[in-house]
């Protein structure tokens, strides 16, 4: 009888497995895998101890309140707490009369959010008399394990770090400067030079290196580049990364003075946010979020970087470093307050207040952290105010644009301005009582600027296209005088040596320059121009001057020239997709006040030092060139002689191919010319 299909595959599975496998390990068998590699993947889920408390922490020193303050205080701390994460759980623990016991457990959606609570939150300054402490509950059985006997640390091995001011121990002094260039969309490359004799030795070059430009730092110690994810510094011998500030879509950074902090300015959806950056560790420090989408810089730092600060609606907030809590937990209500600005060298800031319901606008000078008041001067019919410290923090000139006259419409109750003027009220910091005088001009003010190093300013003023620039003096105990007026002028701006006397008259718009001695009877020395130049930069020592033609300008004859200090030029570098030059700059000089005068007194006996040194280095020059000359002649004559031998190899076949005719001594007078035409083409075309 046939078996039905089912059966037969029955009886087939029957007889598989008929006979029981054997899973008995063979003699002398070693076992050596153990758990963690066979059943890693699940042994990673099991259980553990902590599991649930993760997400927990421990908010320490809170205030202890009563009942009926809980509220507030509930919702005061939930609301720092919530910018790391979601809280699903708040316990305040309390005591029998309810009062809270000053701590507080907070669990977190996730582990992560817990961490990053822990990190931002842990001495957070909550008022005067209250710091959290904040740890992950898990941390707890970490402290309680605290072994009875301490181990002192390990000695860890000295990792030498790169030398980042290497670039101030030349024996020469030469100075650096950086070429950016664009080699394609969002793709920058930047070349780093050293300024040596007679021509310039490259250091570095970098393809790729940032996606947009490159800024220094104020002492010259990093560089930093823009990137997608955030900026990077870079430094030492050969430019290698320092650090990353991961800040996605950065346009804006600003140093701190001393190099101490990075602020960091890039554009959100709500606003602009703004973070300050710890340098050395790469700490986020504090952040910010700006109402619009305004790259300028929105902070003003203290000379020492002990104090940065921040004008609000009416009131100006100043934070300490290195906590960055506001000053004494407040800031200093201001009404009407609109700029300020920090003195150079010293805690001392200047601010301007606007007219207010028939009081005067006002001036002030306010030492910190103090917030003593140590001037004030009041202003009438201000339309707009600019505060200009000088280098040294010697003065401080207040630009003050005011309405010459005021008419009031009495039906209307409008008030009509009939006219401009400005004034230069000059405050001297360092005479007793700070006393101020007042400097008055009729025409409108296109640039101010003080001379780096020395007492003088200068002024363009008049008509755009044929100005004045005026010169003023200003002396101890005396008003400031003018001691030079150069009339019927083109410029635009003015650009001061960094060590005073010589300026730079420019016209940024035609691309005309004006070099100018201010110790010489105020000579022009040179009137170069550079067709289109968008840029001006002093070298750190005054003895050179570049004007560039950037691609963010013009599409064509972009790149720079380089001038002395007197405005000779020097070199034309034509750079296609130019983008910046910029001089690294230098730290201030360890030398003390007396010990540089000692050397501007006895200048001379350094003179024959400094040439001969110069005419080492042109024989060195010369001796270089002729060699490279030399060298060039004979790979020249080598490749000559080459191609002779080879033309005379080939001789024969030449006679071949030209019917056994030499046709290399041939005379061209014995040669017959005939002209042959014949028809290539002929095309009939049929017209309607």
């Amino acid at each position: 009888m046939a078996k039905k299909k089912s059966e037969e595959q029955a009886d087939a599975n029957d007889s598989d497995f008929s006979e029981e496998p054997n899973f008995e390990d063979p003699p002398n068998f070693v076992d050596n895998i153990n758990d963690d590699d066979l059943l890693g993947d699940m042994l990673a889920q099991r259980p553990s101890e902590a599991d649930g408390v993760e997400s927990v922490v421990v908010v320490d020193n809170i205030p202890k309140v009563e009942p009926s303050r809980l509220e507030k205080l509930k919702s005061v701390i939930n609301k720092l707490f919530s910018h790391c994460g979601d809280i699903v759980n708040v316990v305040y623990p309390v005591d029998e009369e309810g009062k809270t016991k000053g701590y507080a457990f907070m669990e977190y959606k996730h582990s992560s959010q817990a961490e990053d609570a822990v990190k931002k939150l842990n001495n957070h300054r909550l008022d005067k008399n209250h710091t959290f402490s904040v740890n992950l509950f898990t941390d707890f059985q970490k402290y309680e394990n605290i072994p009875e006997k301490w181990d002192p640390p390990t000695v860890q091995p000295f990792k030498v770090q790169n030398d980042l001011y290497n670039f101030i121990n030349d024996p020469d002094a030469y100075d650096q400067y950086c070429v950016a260039a664009e080699t394609s969309s969002n793709c920058v490359q930047v070349g780093f030079w050293q300024n040596t004799l007679p021509e310039p030795n490259e250091l570095e070059t970098r393809e790729r290196f940032t996606d947009t430009f490159v800024k220094w730092s104020p002492l010259g110690t990093y560089v930093v580049t823009f990137h997608k994810p955030g900026v990077a510094i870079w430094g030492g011998s050969s430019f290698q990364k320092i650090q990353k500030f991961p800040h996605p879509g950065t346009q804006f950074v600003e140093f701190s003075p001393c190099e101490n902090y990075l602020v960091t300015y890039g554009p959100t959806p709500t606003g602009q946010k703004i973070i300050i950056w710890d340098i050395r560790t790469g700490a986020e420090k504090r952040s910010f979020v700006a109402d619009g989408m305004s790259v300028l810089s929105m902070f003003r730092w203290s000379h020492d970087d002990k104090y940065v600060a921040r004008m609000g609606d009416s009131s100006i907030h100043i934070y300490e470093t290195p906590s960055f809590y506001l000053l004494d937990l407040k800031s200093i209500k201001i009404p009407g307050i609109r700029g300020f600005s920090w003195s150079p060298t010293d805690n001392v800031i200047a601010y301007w207040v606007e007219e207010q319901n028939q009081i005067p606008a006002r001036v002030t000078l306010m030492e910190i952290p103090k917030k003593r008041e140590t001037r004030n001067k009041n202003l009438f019919h201000v339309a707009d105010c600019k505060l200009h410290w000088q280098k040294s923090g010697d003065y401080l000139c207040v630009k003050v644009d005011r309405y010459s006259k005021l008419k009031k419409d009495k039906k209307e109750l409008d008030v009509k301005f009939l006219g401009m003027f400005y004034n230069f009220e000059i405050f001297h910091m360092r005479e007793k009582e700070i006393p101020v005088d007042s400097v008055e001009i009729r025409e409108l003010i296109l640039a101010f600027a003080w001379e780096p190093i020395g007492n003088k300013f200068s002024i363009i003023h008049g008509e755009p296209n044929s100005s004045n620039v005026s010169f003023y003096e200003v002396n101890k105990g005396v008003k400031p005088s003018l001691v030079k007026r150069l009339e019927k002028k083109s410029c635009t701006h003015l650009f001061w040596s960094p060590r005073g006397q010589f300026i730079v008259m420019a016209n940024l718009t035609m691309g005309t320059f004006e070099f100018v001695d201010t110790t010489n009877d105020y000579i022009i020395t040179a009137s170069p121009d550079h067709f289109r130049a968008s840029e001006v930069e002093w070298d750190p020592t005054g003895r050179y001057v570049v004007t560039g033609v950037s691609s963010w300008k013009v599409k064509e004859d972009t790149g720079f020239n380089m001038y002395t200090f007197q405005g000779r030029i020097i070199k034309r570098t034509i750079l296609k997709n130019f983008v910046q030059f910029l001089w690294r700059p230098r730290p201030p000089t360890l030398l003390g006040e007396d010990k540089q005068k000692d050397i501007k007194k006895n200048l001379k006996k350094y003179y024959p030092i400094f040439e001969q040194k110069d005419r080492l280095r042109l024989t060195r020059a010369s001796k270089e060139l002729l060699e490279k000359r030399s060298q060039l002649r004979e790979t020249f004559m080598e490749y000559r002689n080459k191609r002779i031998a080879e033309w005379k190899e080939q001789k024969s076949r030449r006679i071949m191919l030209r019917g056994h005719v030499d046709t290399d001594n041939l005379e061209t007078d014995e040669v017959d010319e005939e002209v042959v035409e014949f028809l290539v083409k002929e095309e009939i075309t049929l017209l309607e």
